[in-house]
């Protein structure tokens, strides 16, 4: 039997969720009256509704005695302990149509395990996780992981059930508490720790009548007690919405590839999902993943969303289809307004709080909305009766600055006793943007490149004026060289090539990280890179290490890496120099440079700037990651995003994800074997360094040619990606700090193109065709970049 109008409801809870339920509900001309149970302050001077404290929200036979005797037709259960409870199959059975999903289907918000594995099974993007019955098994497992974590009671914990973890002490303390201190009771019985996701988070509350889904505006909530989003966990201070992450595309996306496949998932599992569906999402890198399902309305998401919707959408209409399955048949329209919550707290929540203080709350005027939660009407009075007591919500339609400064005008129509609430509500919202946010350079990070390039100028005579048999002593190209078969040694002598550099300011993430391990190969890299463009091959290398006070380990580890760099290039590490000098160096500071000797005949002597010619082609092979270069300006970005070297990398899609301070420190790729193979039929080779490309590949070109590079032609890799979009880096700046993905460039015949890249790519490397050579006219750009709006 259908459900049939005017609506009697029964509504069960007595939160801010409630409130904000039976306030839109009261606004349908389909519902003649409203019974809260329990309900609060709120809901009992809101038009329709009447409060009944007679009886249990968790007695259901009380529950169906109270409906009965009051001829409700409807129910709508607002908390998830009775729908996990079993409410609506209850009620149904009784010949009552309720809101809301039946017990089974509840086991998603009711078991974490049960989500997760449900995600696990329909290919639903989530956290990597594990789940644990067993404490000792659950400690074992969290003293092996290297990843952060999160803690999750799986059962129902209030929404408090949570843990975030700063350290591995902090992580065993909150698995302890949870399953053998029984912080939550039963549902820490059993736990799912999971990789802890960075990224920002959303909140879209989803109607479904298990076909058919409907959402509402993505919201954005704040659960730390604490402003800055630090503290303790709480319920929830606060929300707002329309969030400016949540893009059309991204909207779309989250539809497409989580919420229907979950309703369609869950139909093909023979619980077919029906009622209002809550997905927590985390926006990381590598797309939307979800962090949790609930099965029901959001608390605070709940009281800043309902009133988005247009006074002609109505929520009874909206909750009926659902429960009958033609969801698709009804209207829900959304304003385009902006909307936020301030919700105002017991002194000491989310720990020990008063109740029963006495409160004053004057009447809001039109776009301000007061939703009562932990409150109650004792002797007439309004006294305080829970942790979150009561919010302030607002909406405008100019801007989500005016809506959150409403909903601040709220809170000022409210009083009580050592009342708490954030005062930064939405502050994710107001970080800069790409629009706002001041674009950093290199320069402004401390590096010039122009500075650069005058010093060579401004030092150019007076390295000429070293000028011997043999060498010519110019500087600017990529590395020195000394024929010895015209400074007098034999005629067959071959050509000597020599490269110094050091690995700059990296060095700085693997002082702060104390991981020396790959610096080394850097240094190594850097130089012998340098030698190869030139058509040599590395035979020896020397380093230099200076500190300020010697620890044996850090130099050991340093010098190891040096050689195993070494064996990957193929040359001897022949000698070097530590400097042990105090006062130089701060603490535990160490700078490295390193010079690579290398051999050439004079046949194979690059670049071959006469066989260069306009139709060349230009191979691009891959980077290993951000190299050696580039490293001030990406440590201003860290620092500005507040990204410390510990935290999970943003970009990093693997599983888990690595530490930023790993993911930056992985090494330069050496290319030298690769390349030596294929050195016959190159013409030139760049090594894109300090200056990326835009300023390393000239280096290596006649005056009458220039590179055409499309820049679309190689995926820009997620690392690039992210510092261009945190730092708001201009595309043309990219090119000119970062390798962005290539970090060695060679020209080749267009004839011998494909022959080349194949044998490049059998030595293991990644090859690209990225552009070609053309006609140079004078005084032009000896590099031209094309498509570098595919970057944005």
């Amino acid at each position: 039997m259908g459900v049939e109008f005017p609506l009697r409801v029964l509504l069960i809870g007595n939160g801010g969720r409630e409130h904000a339920i039976a306030w839109k509900l009261s606004q349908s001309p389909l519902v003649e009256s409203i019974i809260a149970v329990p309900g609060n302050g709120g809901t009992a001077i809101c038009p329709k509704v009447t409060n009944n404290a007679s009886v249990s929200s968790e007695d259901f036979p009380a529950l169906l005695e109270l409906a009965r005797k009051n001829n409700v037709n409807y129910v709508v259960p607002g908390p998830e302990a009775p729908l996990v409870a079993g409410a609506v199959d209850f009620f149904e059975n009784a010949g009552i149509k309720s809101f809301g999903p039946s017990k089974k289907a509840a086991q998603m918000e009711g078991s974490k395990t049960f989500s997760k594995d449900f995600m696990k099974k329909h290919g639903i993007p989530t956290a990597a996780y594990e789940n644990f019955s067993d404490y000792d098994k659950a400690r074992e497992y969290l003293d092996r992981v290297q990843h952060d974590v999160v803690i999750k009671a799986s059962g129902l914990a209030a929404g408090k059930g949570v843990i975030i973890p700063t350290s591995k002490e902090e992580a065993q303390q909150a698995l302890k508490d949870i399953m053998q201190n029984k912080e939550f009771g039963s549902a820490g019985d059993e736990v799912v720790i999971e990789e802890f996701l960075t990224g920002d988070e959303l909140s879209i509350l989803t109607f479904s009548d298990g076909y058919t889904i409907k959402s509402l505006p993505p919201a954005q909530d704040h659960k730390r007690i604490g402003e800055g989003d630090t503290g303790l966990n709480t319920g929830g201070m606060g929300c707002y919405a329309p969030t400016n992450i949540a893009t059309p595309d991204l909207v779309a996306q989250i539809d497409r590839d989580i919420i229907q496949p979950t309703i369609d998932g869950m139909r093909k599992d023979e619980m077919p999902f029906v009622g209002i569906l809550f997905t927590g999402l985390m926006i990381t890198s590598t797309g939307p993943k979800v962090l949790e399902y609930n099965v029901r309305f959001g608390d605070p998401e709940t009281q800043t969303v309902l009133p988005l919707l247009s006074h002609d959408t109505d929520l009874a209409k909206i909750m009926v289809a659902c429960s009958e399955r033609y969801l698709d048949s009804v209207l829900l329209k959304v304003e385009p307004n902006f909307s936020a919550t301030v919700v105002l707290a017991a002194g000491g929540y989310p720990e020990s709080y008063a109740k029963g203080d006495e409160m004053a709350v004057q009447t809001p005027p039109q776009g301000i909305n007061i939703f009562h939660a932990g409150t109650k009407l004792a002797n007439n009075k309004l006294v305080t009766a829970g942790g979150r007591v009561i919010a302030a919500s607002a909406t405008a339609a100019e801007s989500l600055r005016a809506a959150v400064d409403k909903a601040y005008e709220g809170v000022k129509l409210i009083q009580f006793n050592k009342m708490y609430y954030r005062r930064d509500i939405a502050h994710r919202a107001f970080k800069p943007t790409a629009d706002t946010k001041e674009a950093l350079t290199y320069a402004e990070a401390g590096v010039s490149i122009d500075a650069g390039n005058q010093l060579v100028e401004r030092i150019r005579n007076a390295v000429r004026s070293t000028k011997r048999a043999g060498a010519d002593a110019e500087i600017g190209g990529f590395g020195g060289e000394v024929d010895l078969s015209k400074a007098g040694f034999s005629r067959d002598a071959p050509i000597m090539v020599g490269a110094i550099d050091g690995v700059g300011t990296k060095l700085m993430i693997a002082q702060a990280t104390r991981n020396h391990s790959t610096v080394g190969i850097d240094l190594v890299a850097m130089n012998v890179n340098d030698l190869v463009v030139q058509g040599a091959e590395p035979v020896m290398f020397l380093d230099y290490f200076g500190c300020s006070k010697l620890d044996p380990e850090v130099a050991a580890d340093f010098v190891e890496s040096v050689a195993a760099g070494c064996r990957d290039a193929g040359c001897a590490l022949v000698g070097g120099e530590t400097a042990e000098m105090p006062g130089m160096y701060q603490d535990d500071d160490y700078d490295a440079a390193g010079a690579a000797i290398g051999v050439m005949r004079s046949e194979n002597r690059l670049p071959r700037h006469a066989a260069m010619a306009a139709g060349d082609v230009l191979l691009g092979l891959a980077s290993s990651g951000v190299h050696s270069n580039g490293f001030s300006l990406v440590r201003r970005i860290l620092a500005r995003e507040k990204l410390d070297y510990a935290s999970p990398a943003p970009w990093d899609s693997s599983s888990p994800p690595r530490s930023t301070g790993d993911a930056l420190l992985a090494p330069t790729r050496i290319y030298v074997k690769s390349v030596l193979a294929a050195l016959p039929r190159l013409k030139g080779l760049a090594h894109i360094t300090g200056g990326g490309l835009t300023e390393n590949v000239p280096r290596m070109l006649p005056a009458r040619l220039a590179a055409e590079i499309d820049v679309a032609s190689w995926p820009l890799p997620p690392v690039f990606r992210w510092l261009k979009q945190a730092g708001n880096v201009e595309a043309v700046e990219m090119a000119r700090t970062f390798n962005t993905g290539v970090g060695m460039v060679a020209v080749v015949s267009a004839a011998d193109a494909d022959a080349v890249k194949q044998q490049l790519e059998k030595t293991g490397e990644t090859v690209y065709t990225i552009g070609k050579l053309t006609a140079r006219a004078d005084k032009a750009e000896g590099c031209v970049l094309k498509n570098l709006e595919s970057w944005s």
